[in-house]
């Protein structure tokens, strides 16, 4: 089955008893038992509901494991993924991570004997030095958030492997539809399906897909003991997001490449970001392990007050958190999705106050770039 295919017919298409087209939305929070501890397959829907399930079969087909997990974000999510670990346990994490990530580990599971290393994992060598003799887990996000570093799924999970760690891929830049970290050897790919995946800002959600009924059955012990659930509704809504994911996908990619081809021809700008370009570090990385560059781009206008300058003129970029919609949304990560890390280390890894990370939406390409070019004047 080809991947727009699959991103309509995969999981569980419609209903048998009615014949609708599509699952419906099971508002519901417990079912009917024949006998005490006989049913048919639910019983309370913290434990399981039937829509949930349909939108967690379908993220399992497209990301290729063994089994899916719905969340209520994509921070219960991550935070469900490390509490596989056992208190004194230590991961190593890519330096250049969400915000939310960083504060998670730093902040609130290392409260519980959980200990975090950040490291630039787009240099291998960094992964070997960081190894304990408690590691077990190798954390990757890839493309990362900012700065689209990338780093190579395959040689990163083979190290892990040598040194018997999980290796956890945050897929949320690249989505299923170009990048599949589990069939690249990876043990958990996660997501924080607000983004791409749900595809229209009207969603809060997070996704987990496992590679062995292990780690099936221990995640879903984890997410039935703490409860981090996604409703009905919102599974329903991802589950419609998803039937366009690879045109949407597609669309973002497409205004991507010709906005950065725009941004790379301004002097005033240091740096743009994105590994579609031949200059990124590790293009043909990106180019190795996944079918499409994505629709995120970072640059640099220089400063603190040309970022306000460029936010306050602009007129079909909508600053706001989050990404992966429709419309295109603007931020300045120092500030917005980063605050959260200090700042002597933002400025250790490079998110400096000028720069700005856009989500290239899927309006004309052309109203776009003269947005930014009467906002950059």
């Amino acid at each position: 089955m080809k991947r727009k295919t699959k991103l309509i017919h995969g999981g569980i298409s419609g209903d048998p008893h009615t014949g609708a087209v599509n699952v419906p939305i099971y508002q519901v929070s417990t079912y009917k038992q024949e006998e005490a501890g006989v049913h048919k397959g639910f019983e309370y829907s913290r434990t399981g509901n039937p829509t949930r399930h349909a939108l967690e079969e379908l993220i399992k087909d497209l990301e290729g494991g063994e089994a899916g997990f719905a969340f209520g974000s994509g921070m219960a999510a991550i935070t469900a993924v490390v509490m596989l670990l056992d208190s004194g346990d230590h991961v190593i994490m890519t330096d250049d991570v969400y915000g939310g990530t960083f504060r998670v580990m730093s902040k609130v599971l290392n409260r519980f004997g959980i200990e975090s290393t950040f490291v630039d994992t787009s240099n291998l060598d960094n992964i070997t030095a960081s190894m304990k003799p408690n590691t077990k887990m190798l954390y990757l996000e890839t493309p990362t958030n900012p700065l689209l570093k990338i780093t190579d799924i395959e040689a990163a999970v083979l190290e892990a492997k040598q040194h018997g760690l999980l290796t956890v891929v945050d897929n949320t830049f690249s989505t299923p539809y170009w990048q599949t970290p589990l069939v690249q050897g990876a043990d958990i790919v996660l997501h924080s399906a607000t983004k791409y995946i749900g595809g229209h800002s009207d969603v809060v959600a997070g996704l987990v897909v496992v590679n062995s009924n292990k780690l099936a059955e221990d995640l879903h012990f984890i997410q039935n003991s703490t409860g981090g659930v996604l409703g009905p509704q919102d599974s329903w809504l991802l589950m419609r997001g998803i039937k366009t994911l690879g045109i949407r996908m597609e669309e973002h990619e497409s205004n991507t490449k010709r906005i950065v081809e725009f941004l790379t021809g301004i002097s005033a700008i240091g740096n743009v970001f994105y590994p579609g370009l031949e200059s990124h570090p590790n293009h043909e990385i990106a180019k190795k392990q996944s079918r499409g560059f994505g629709g995120m781009v970072s640059f640099d206008v220089g400063s603190r007050e040309k970022a306000d300058k460029l936010l306050s003129r602009l007129k079909y970029f909508t600053l706001a958190e989050s990404l992966g919609a429709v419309e295109s949304l603007i931020s300045v990560p120092a500030r917005m999705t980063h605050a959260s890390i200090p700042a002597e280390r933002r400025a250790e890894l490079g998110i400096t106050d000028g720069l700005v990370r856009i989500s290239v939406g899927l309006e004309d390409a052309e109203d776009l770039i003269e947005d930014l070019a009467q906002g950059l004047r």
